[in-house]
């Protein structure tokens, strides 16, 4: 970080709109500062020589080398931290959900013309990212994995909770409990490799999972199949009125919040529109907070890596609802912000490293 303790960041794009728009975005918020532009990777390795950034962000698709290619060589020689920057497409979502799989800390969607609250959205999207891929533990990507791999300056509303979802009422019937659990996660900054990890470690007929990661929309689509690709569990973008059932994972779609519902014994989500919750849609705490009203005893919490506060508040709510709650340690997370306030709310019962979080939801299941 620069002496002046601002985030430095380079960006790279082929597009001098794009880079323009960016540098405007980023800097509107003072604990940022871009240091330079390039419009292509070999620009890039010279500048970032010379220039020294925190992090840079990356554009996918550009002339001369793409993206991906030029990540492999960051991560794989002389790591940085990155923030890969994708247009809405099908292909350059499957690129991006790879990209981090190279060691990309964060994806974010390129800013685009649209409404004020959009823009707005858009602007709190793009400088989180960048002030949670800075501190980010980043680790130098192998040749073996290079090869296989396949305060702000406006001010914002932050909302809690009760914007979506009223708090949950102790007398609610539908926590009357049952035999069968269910399992809820929220994961941030780092949680795409960490939610691979703890997915792989569960059975073909484990509880039935919703996942509340933070990602952009159109995102989320790519991730839950590339997840279904190599895990025993199935794993699919949540839809509304899908059931939540064993062997079963659903992950929230982008700029969508998913709540957990229960109609008899029946577990099911909604899936619905929103303002933005603890600054992100979805968010962990609207998903947690209808755990607590509509599961209770019957769930099981786990939150993982992540920059931020969103799902400590929802956590301690399930915990009063009498849920058991399992944090992600610091040693092995990539930030250790959303687990670290979750403890602090006093919601959580187990704190445990990345390798244990499956074997343990498995034995509080079973």
């Amino acid at each position: 970080m620069s002496k002046n303790n601002k985030i430095r960041v380079l960006i790279v794009d082929d597009s001098a709109v794009v880079r323009q728009t960016m540098k405007k975005i980023l800097e509107s918020d003072p604990s940022i500062e871009v240091v330079g532009y390039a419009q292509d990777p070999f620009v890039a390795a010279a500048k970032i020589k010379n220039l020294v950034p925190d992090v840079i962000t990356l554009d996918v698709e550009m002339p001369r080398m793409d993206g991906l290619t030029f990540l492999r060589k960051i991560m794989s020689q002389h790591p940085i931290p990155v923030v890969m920057c994708s247009s809405l497409t099908a292909n350059g979502s499957d690129t991006a959900i790879k990209a981090l799989e190279y060691g990309a800390v964060e994806i974010i969607t390129k800013p685009v013309m649209g409404a004020k609250q959009f823009l707005e959205e858009s602007r709190i999207r793009i400088c989180d990212s960048v002030k949670a891929a800075a501190i980010a533990k980043i680790k130098k990507l192998s040749a073996k994995q290079a090869d296989v791999a396949t305060k702000t300056g406006k001010t914002t509303p932050r909302l809690n909770a009760d914007a979506v979802l009223a708090p949950p009422s102790n007398k609610n019937s539908a926590m009357a409990k049952t035999t069968e659990k269910v399992v809820l996660v929220g994961a941030s900054t780092g949680g795409t490799e960490a939610l691979r990890i703890f997915l792989n470690g569960l059975p073909a007929d484990a509880p039935g999972v919703v996942v509340v990661q933070h990602m952009p929309e159109a995102y989320t689509k790519a991730f839950a199949n590339r997840l279904n690709n190599i895990c025993s569990i199935e794993v699919k973008e949540a839809e509304n009125n899908d059931s939540v059932i064993r062997g079963r994972v659903l992950i929230a779609p982008g700029s969508k919040h998913t709540l957990l519902k229960r109609s008899g014994a029946r577990y099911y989500v909604e899936v619905k529109d929103g303002p933005l919750v603890s600054r992100h849609r979805p968010s962990v705490d609207v998903l947690f907070r209808s755990a607590a009203r509509y599961a209770g005893k019957n769930s099981i919490g786990v939150i993982m890596t992540g920059m931020g506060d969103d799902g400590a508040r929802g956590m301690k709510e399930m915990k009063d609802a009498g849920a058991t709650n399992i944090a992600q340690d610091e040693k092995s997370c990539v930030v250790f912000g959303m687990p670290k306030e979750a403890i602090k709310h006093g919601g959580v019962d187990i704190i445990n490293p990345l390798d244990k979080l499956a074997s343990t939801v498995i034995k509080l299941s079973s």
